[in-house]
């Protein structure tokens, strides 16, 4: 959680950094862009390095390329400053997904089964949400606002860092590091039977995430006539905050029912923000926002639970790296596309389409239930 708190520091000075700096529209897509890059390129080529270095040695780099990327923002000024911070952000999001991830599964044999995905579908939205609140309040009380969210999130990473080195390992250092930072894409059999059809539901899921990581200061601004840091940060943890809210419910149901009726009621929610969004009005806006996020964190809880329910330990950071991969690259691709429209067309036309996409998921869904029950329900007749 302390790396994406990190990572959503900087969301609602965007705002501040195109009026005041001139960093434009594309300028801030591609810093959301490279974001995600940075997650891939460490879910990809670092992403099983855990397994034989150890949890601790690994989580404790994250926490320190987080550390690392608040120096490009306590004086930032250019488009060149947001995007180097910004891609040491994803390298640490991206390792922290991976390794800390699978060190909270390692720790979960003594709770009940949905804990470990609750907490890792909804500790990255539940990161970003503070970060978002924390920086947006901060900014609007004037005091030191460029730079005090920046230090409150180095101190938070000094406190989790002391608290990893003092935390037991569970995988002993092996033979085979090198040989890991080989891309390995290779799943179980059970994830690998899951994995289209939840594949579909991170893209449709993270894809609005990374609009609203990239352009929520400007719909509060443009679309919902405020200029407000915390009405820009409000936009933004909307979505990211009621997760855990929709993971506690997946718990009460199977993860396919869960991931299935998440995916419906997720497109509804984003039909209604659009729909809030054209009127110009933020309370239902914001209304939408939240119960997008609860159904984001129901559909999100059901597919990962799906995939990594039965894994042995050292299968779990490699089925996690596909997972958060998969995520990433389906945020990275429509947010640059979305970078590209905003150019020639107006926001709430680039925000459609995303709709058609979490419609498409929605389409998805239902054909491929409906064409895994039909055999049962044969065989049954």
């Amino acid at each position: 959680m302390a790396t994406y708190f990190t990572a959503a520091t900087a969301i609602p000075l965007y705002g501040v950094y195109q009026t005041e700096d001139h960093i434009s529209y594309l300028g801030l897509s591609l810093s959301s862009v490279v974001y995600f890059l940075g997650a891939v390129i460490a879910l990809v080529l670092l992403g099983r390095l855990s397994n034989f270095l150890g949890r601790k040695v690994v989580s404790i780099t994250a926490l320190l390329l987080a550390a690392l990327s608040l120096l490009f923002f306590i004086n930032l000024h250019s488009t060149y400053q947001l995007i180097g911070g910004r891609l040491l952000q994803g390298l640490s999001c991206g390792l922290a997904t991976t390794a800390l991830a699978a060190w909270v599964a390692d720790h979960a044999k003594s709770v009940p089964s949905w804990v470990a995905p609750a907490v890792i579908s909804c500790g990255p939205m539940t990161g970003l949400t503070f970060g978002g609140l924390g920086s947006g309040v901060i900014f609007d009380a004037g005091v030191l606002p460029r730079q005090l969210p920046f230090l409150i999130a180095f101190i938070i990473l000094v406190v989790c860092l002391l608290m990893s080195i003092r935390a037991q390992e569970t995988i002993h250092k092996r033979p085979g590091a090198i040989s890991s930072l080989k891309p390995n894409f290779r799943l179980p059999q059970t994830a690998r039977q899951a994995f289209p059809i939840a594949a579909c539901t991170f893209i449709c899921t993270w894809a609005l995430g990374g609009f609203f990581q990239a352009f929520g200061p400007a719909m509060a601004r443009e679309q919902l006539h405020s200029n407000s840091a915390i009405a820009a940060a409000c936009v933004f943890a909307a979505i990211m905050a009621p997760s855990s809210i929709g993971a506690s419910i997946a718990s009460k149901m199977s993860a396919s029912k869960a991931q299935r009726y998440g995916m419906l009621l997720f497109t509804l929610c984003v039909i209604a923000i659009l729909f809030s969004l054209h009127q110009g009005s933020l309370l239902p806006f914001l209304i939408a926002s939240v119960l997008a996020g609860i159904t984001q964190g129901l559909v999100l809880s059901g597919s990962i639970q799906t995939m990594i329910q039965g894994l042995l330990a050292e299968e779990r950071a490699n089925v996690l790296s596909v997972i958060y991969t998969t995520s990433y690259i389906g945020a990275a691709v429509p947010t640059y596309i979305a970078g590209r429209f905003s150019q020639h067309y107006h926001l709430l036309q680039v925000a459609c389409g995303y709709g058609v996409l979490a419609l498409f998921g929605s389409i998805t869904v239902l054909i491929t239930w409906y064409r895994t029950k039909k055999p049962k329900t044969q065989v049954m007749t």
